[in-house]
């Protein structure tokens, strides 16, 4: 029988207890083996036909695992047991589930994210939503597993932006941007690499460039929030160049100060910090693929009543 996901918890990382490096596809084949699965069993779709049952289940273990800081993925396709995954395998000899995860405060707040309203509906994990809903309808369903799966991959993205370089991290910014609709209609440049001191970006509106927008792109670390001072400097680097308009994206957070600056300035500065800019990411499919996508029905009581 194909274990759910949270059963697939423990032994996925029981498996990384030896710290080392192993591809995502090397844990999927390995949790085959350690169930004893079929032929069958392994060969099982699920029902959308894009992908194995047990790819998907090992898959979003992995997810849940990687929101608490158990695993890590340090590079593409690979994964890796953190600190915090050798202590929760030490106290939690016999199974790590949901209930285990609660314990930890990034999966908390993970676990928030879930239960904001979704904008979108553009496709969700095959049977591994966190469902809170007594009684739920399909629709229900449906929902809080788009919330579950949205949230998952905003944390994957952001964690893959701030593993990029600097200047990898100002071009994410710029195709954002581009997706956006920002200059559509002008141009869209990426300016640090001509040492454009204080902007990383300029955006024209307008073919002549008349109408610009000044983009200021930093990656720093979650724990390392953008300061006044940061925000200052940015005002002035506007000021040289005679603009009133900017916006400033970061994988970080912005302190009180920051964003009272911000506010203070004659310019006006658009702040996007990094639970946002995994929102956008996601949003308008920059570093994302979409995978499924699902349609309910329901009856159509008029076309019956009219025949």
């Amino acid at each position: 029988m194909i274990p759910d996901y949270q059963t697939l918890m423990r032994p996925v990382l029981a498996l990384l207890r030896d710290g080392e490096m192993r591809r995502s596809r090397q844990v999927k084949d390995a949790m085959a083996d350690a169930f004893n699965l079929t032929t069958e069993e392994r060969a099982e779709l699920l029902p959308s036909g894009r992908q194995r049952t047990i790819d998907n289940r090992v898959g979003w273990a992995l997810t849940y695992l990687a929101q608490s800081d158990l695993v890590e993925r340090p590079s593409r396709g690979h994964v890796r047991i953190t600190e915090e995954g050798q202590r929760a395998l030490q106290q939690n000899p016999a199974r790590i589930d949901l209930k285990v995860l609660e314990a930890y405060p990034k999966f908390i707040a993970f676990r928030d994210r879930t239960r904001q309203p979704s904008t979108t509906v553009d496709g969700q994990p095959d049977g591994t939503a966190v469902v809170e809903i007594p009684e739920a309808t399909p629709s229900d369903l449906v929902e809080q597993a788009v919330r579950t799966n949205r949230a998952a991959v905003e944390g994957e993205v952001l964690a893959a932006a701030l593993a990029l370089s600097s200047t990898g991290f100002e071009e994410l910014v710029i195709r954002l941007l581009a997706a956006m609709g920002y200059g559509r209609s002008g141009s869209l440049e990426r300016t640090s690499a001509t040492g454009d001191a204080g902007v990383d970006g300029i955006i024209s509106q307008d073919p002549l460039g008349l109408d610009r927008i000044y983009v200021q792109a930093k990656r720093y670390a979650v724990d390392r929030p953008i300061d006044r001072p940061r925000i200052h400097e940015f005002a002035g680097a506007l000021l040289g160049k005679q603009g009133d308009r900017g916006v400033y994206i970061t994988t970080s957070s912005f302190t009180q100060g920051a964003r009272a600056e911000a506010d203070r300035i004659n310019a006006r500065i658009e702040l996007i910090d990094g639970h946002r800019l995994a929102q956008l990411l996601v949003a308008h499919r920059v570093g994302v693929q979409a995978e499924a996508t699902v349609t309910l029905f329901r009856l159509d009581e008029d076309f019956f009543e009219s025949l």
